[in-house]
């Protein structure tokens, strides 16, 4: 059994962690197979669960036990996942045995030594020179993480695995190739990526599943989807096949481009036919949702008479896309008959079947009927979220309708409970700020306290240092959405004083003469005097 089918095995059953730890025992046992680092992580993670953290322990102590390291790829994942989990207890655990294991492994300070001599210079006889007198005792597990270590320097990194490669009594496994596969999957070593993936094929190894779906994660991320679908087709020709899931994944990437590769639809869903035979909903979906957002409305309305014909019926995300389409192109009419199409089928619209109906009129100038699509969900029993409402105040900025912003923000927090995001509370207040609107803005302030938002401080300092009066002033300060604290203070005086308001400053401080006896107060007022004296010697000489 090979490395390959191992890690597919162990994927497969990562719903079933304990069925998953007892396949892993079972194949680690057997004289035939040597466990690497990376299955080690991979089962780790599918055991870190509060139903079989107990098994996770055992696994963790045994892989240090045979000489396996737990680097921060394998720690930073699982202690998020505990983190999220509110595990708090196993996270403390965690970090202390990730600690203490930087500390007693002896491994890491040759790995260490290694990535600082290629780090530092560029890759020649030099480098290769001091690798030599090193003296390394080569091994999958070492190879790996040097290569984990050299992942910002990807070229380097080949370079590296090349030498390995040479090094007498050494040859590179399954494990190597898909550590440096996983490396070079970037936009400056994409080509070296190649290479090493017909290499790999030249000599019978594969990308392990686990690897694949890293790799595949990576470029869309990095937006390189012409390697993403390449590399698709490349594994869907092996042994160990993507899911599904996986293929849905990758068309919805594709489709999330403003101008959805079209071809590359095709090449996904053709290379997915000719594996799995018939097209599951999810792919007529991907594929649905790319011809929606390339524009392509009679092509899309094509693929759901297919998926009809194939017995999946539209459902929500289909009229969600659909609606979307329409959008895009502005054909606003129809996407709301969409809507009223949806509804007669018994469908419920949800709030992001609203968002993108209200977000298509924003982007279309269409704010008032924005609005009208607001106030028809609001009845349907649907309440706006954070999102709905930033679409439509930012809609209304753009217009310079700030008024009707503020209004609105204001109505849907108090009648319907909605709590902004942070972003639309600062451009709100900058804009209200920007039209001389203190109360409004600091009504807005208010708000945004009883949320528990940060509060914004600098737009006020500085408009208050530049427009505002005195009163302005001590409003702010003794706002509710403003912190009883001195640097706030500080910050206003600072702000008045370097918009060269030192009279006002001073009337300001009179009013508030509990704030005059701070240490940091009376030496801003007397550097601005001693500023200010000198100033004027200067000028009688």
């Amino acid at each position: 059994m090979t490395h390959e089918t191992v890690v597919y095995v162990l994927k497969r059953m990562e719903a079933n962690p304990e069925k998953a730890w007892c396949f892993f025992n079972w194949v680690s046992a057997k004289e035939w197979y040597r466990p690497s680092s990376s299955l080690y992580g991979l089962i780790l993670r599918v055991l870190a669960t509060e139903e079989t953290i107990k098994l996770f322990w055992i696994t963790l102590r045994t892989m240090k036990t045979k000489g396996f390291y737990f680097d921060e790829e394998m720690y930073f994942p699982i202690l998020a996942g505990f983190k999220r989990k509110n595990m708090n207890k196993d996270r403390v655990s965690l970090t202390r045995f990730y600690s203490q294991g930087i500390q007693e492994n002896a491994m890491q300070i040759v790995v260490t030594k290694v990535v600082d001599i290629i780090s530092g210079s560029e890759w020649g006889d030099e480098v290769m020179s001091n690798l030599a007198k090193l003296e390394i005792r080569m091994s999958d597990n070492f190879v790996t993480r040097v290569l984990k270590e050299l992942r910002n320097c990807p070229l380097k990194a080949y370079e590296f695995f090349n030498w390995v490669g040479k090094q007498s009594g050494y040859e590179h496994d399954t494990v190597t190739y898909n550590a440096i596969a996983r490396v070079l999957a970037s936009t400056d070593s994409i080509e070296k990526f190649w290479s090493v993936i017909e290499e790999m094929k030249s000599v019978g190894h594969e990308l392990d599943i686990d690897t694949y779906i890293k790799i595949s994660k990576k470029l869309q991320k990095n937006k390189m989807m012409e390697d993403a679908v390449k590399l698709y087709e490349l594994t869907m020709d092996g042994s160990y096949k993507p899911s599904v899931k996986d293929c849905s994944l990758l068309l919805k990437s594709i489709s999330a481009s403003d101008d959805p590769n079209l071809d590359l639809v095709f090449r996904v869903s053709k290379k997915y036919e000719s594996t799995w035979h018939t097209l599951s909903k999810a792919i007529y979906d991907g594929i649905h949702r790319s011809l929606s957002g390339a524009g392509k409305l009679d092509e899309a309305e094509s693929i759901v008479n297919h998926m009809r014909n194939a017995g999946y019926e539209p459902d929500n995300i289909t009229y969600n896309q659909t609606i979307f389409g329409f959008c895009k192109m502005r054909k606003l009419d129809e996407a709301c008959k969409v809507l009223e199409e949806m509804e007669s089928c018994g469908f419920i619209p949800e709030i992001k079947t609203w968002t993108i109906l209200i977000q298509g009129h924003c982007v279309a100038n269409e704010v008032d009927r924005a609005l009208l699509c607001l106030n028809r969900m609001i009845e349907k029993g649907c309440n706006a979220d954070a999102a709905v409402l930033g679409v439509l105040i930012g809609s209304f900025l753009g217009q310079k309708r700030i008024d009707d912003a503020y209004k609105l923000l204001v109505e849907i927090v108090s009648k319907h409970g909605t709590s902004p995001r942070h972003g639309t509370y600062a451009k709100l207040i900058d804009n209200l700020l920007g039209i001389g609107k203190l109360e409004e803005a600091l009504d807005l302030h208010c708000l945004m306290r009883n949320h528990e938002f940060t509060p914004i401080i600098e737009p006020f300092v500085q408009y208050i240092s530049k427009f505002g009066s005195i009163e302005d002033a001590i409003k702010f300060l003794k706002s509710k959405g403003t912190p009883r604290s001195h640097s706030v203070y500080f910050r206003v005086f600072k702000s008045l004083l370097g918009n060269g308001r030192l009279s006002d400053a001073k009337d300001l401080l009179s009013k508030i003469p509990y704030i005059s006896k701070r240490k940091k107060i009376l030496e801003l007022f007397s550097s601005m005097e001693n500023c200010t004296v000198h100033g004027l010697s200067h000028i009688s000489q």
